[in-house]
């Protein structure tokens, strides 16, 4: 009898543990991440609280999403990687970090946009070099119910649920007024700026020009168009500066535009007779900067865009709220801010 009583007991457990097991399944840890302050253009800061750190989808695997910038030929997008690529760790989410080898390469993009969605991620985040080019992607997207988050340079649709970007037409406007300030605001000038496609290069000739209308004494010549690339862009520059031998200033509006402008300056012997004022940082910028060639630039918060990205992808997955725009603001430097610590955190080489 004792025997019995004793294998039912054990029976009775052994029920009793498969049971418990049985109401487990896939576990979804959640741990609160810290919020985060970025202050705006108009310099008012505005603290954003984080999403809840989601680590896996229902199958247990990590969730992904993919990151597809403009391209990787400048410094930036590579601060932007680490910027995403940190999100990704504090959010415990796997991403992949993508763009063509130019920035004049669109179909290459799109195709990178295609083939990431073939791969089931949950969100997606762009940086789209021709707004019109990826929109039957997005439309795609919608249908898939994937949230697309765009950064740096984002598209005019309802599809995309937020960007982190810079103001790039406030920025612009700033570069402009400084350009006007070093000329005695009268003389000829031009922009140079990566492409007409994108919204980053819209913005800024547009705040560049828009800025330009408030000097009446201020020529401002045609627009040109590098791709960002350096040797088009320090050609563009060099035909202009060639048939107008009186121009007293240019804005280049990318890392790519300015180092062509530079490049141009340089080599037609014109540094201090015509001024240059840029976008963004990197080693050719930054020399010229120290040397004098270049008289300051706009520093954007690339680490910051790419942090804001997949952060914000995060929290649509999550059905959180996403603010439209996620400003991560810029700043006005010269060469005597270049050992400012504040400074120092958002410009790269």
């Amino acid at each position: 009898m004792k025997a019995k009583r004793l294998i039912a007991v054990i029976i009775t457990m052994a029920m009793a543990i498969a049971l418990f097991a049985g109401c487990g399944g896939t576990e979804t840890t959640t741990t609160a991440a810290p919020a985060t302050t970025t202050t705006a253009a108009d310099g008012e800061e505005t603290t954003t609280a984080a999403p809840e750190e989601t680590t896996t989808a229902d199958d247990g695997e990590k969730l992904y999403i993919p990151v597809i910038s403009k391209g990787f030929q400048h410094k930036f997008w590579q601060a932007v990687k680490q910027g995403a690529e940190k999100a990704a760790v504090e959010f415990n989410v796997d991403i992949t970090f993508d763009g063509p080898p130019s920035e004049k390469d669109v179909d290459i993009q799109v195709q990178m946009l295609d083939t990431a969605m073939n791969n089931n991620p949950a969100a997606l985040c762009l940086a789209a070099l021709d707004t019109q080019a990826v929109l039957p992607a997005l439309e795609k997207a919608k249908e898939l119910g994937i949230p697309v988050i765009g950064f740096d340079s984002g598209v005019d649709s309802d599809i995309i649920v937020g960007t982190a970007a810079t103001d790039n037409k406030a920025a612009a406007a700033e570069a402009g007024h400084q350009l006007a300030k070093l000329i005695g605001e009268e003389g000829k000038v031009f922009v140079l700026v990566h492409d007409q496609t994108s919204l980053t290069g819209i913005h800024r000739r547009d705040g560049f020009l828009e800025a330009m209308t408030e000097y009446p004494n201020i020529e401002v010549l045609e627009t040109q168009y590098g791709d960002g690339d350096h040797a088009k862009s320090t050609d563009l520059a060099k035909a202009v500066l060639s048939a107008n031998p009186d121009v007293k200033g240019i804005f280049g509006a990318n890392e790519g535009s300015i180092a062509g402008c530079i490049n141009a300056v340089v080599e037609m012997d014109l540094k201090g007779k015509v001024q240059l004022v840029g976008f963004d940082s990197g080693k050719i910028l930054l020399d010229a900067i120290k040397d004098g060639t270049v008289a300051g630039a706009v520093s954007q918060d690339p680490y910051a865009i790419g942090y804001e990205a997949v952060k914000s992808a995060v929290m649509a997955i999550n059905g959180e709220e996403v603010p439209e725009m996620i400003d991560t603001g810029f700043r006005w430097y010269t060469a005597d801010d270049l050992e400012d610590p504040e400074l120092q955190v958002i410009l790269y080489e």
